[in-house]
């Protein structure tokens, strides 16, 4: 039932997402983490994978293999933040991870796991993360006064 719910919301990533991340071998870190529904607020206890600049999710460890289609992605080089937020959500061992558009909420088991995967996707972000370009750059001094 949830797959077809996924199918009719277009919720599957697009296989673009992740064309070419080889995640179900050796990863930078893979893990339990909930995470709070996008469109449906629950919070769903799903396997979390880092590899090259994607955090992608899958229902459990076994489905994680070759063949198989995560639940979603995140190219973490769009990413502008990770941090705690556990006042946010109100749960312990919470933290966020936040785009320019939207903020997704996760829950770690324990305060060492939070903070690993917090200093993982961070570094993730900072290796991933594009330059930022000349026509971005606000020159303060050429502005008038």
């Amino acid at each position: 039932m949830e797959n077809l719910w996924r199918a009719a919301t277009g919720q599957d990533p697009n296989p673009d997402d992740y064309k070419g991340v080889d995640f179900w071998n050796d990863p930078e870190r893979a893990g339990w983490l909930t995470k709070q529904g996008d469109y449906i607020k629950t919070w769903r206890r799903r396997w979390f994978v880092l590899k090259q600049g994607k955090l992608l999710w899958f229902k459990d460890p076994a489905s994680a293999t070759r063949g198989s289609t995560p639940r979603g992605v995140i190219s973490v080089g769009g990413c502008l933040t990770v941090k705690g937020a556990e006042d946010v959500v109100n749960k312990a061992f919470a933290f966020e991870l936040s785009t320019r558009d939207s903020t997704m909420y996760f829950v770690a088991d324990t305060e060492k796991e939070k903070e690993d995967w917090i200093n993982s996707i961070g570094r993730s972000i900072v290796q991933h993360s594009r330059s930022v370009t000349d026509s971005e750059v606000v020159d303060y001094d050429s502005r008038s006064r």
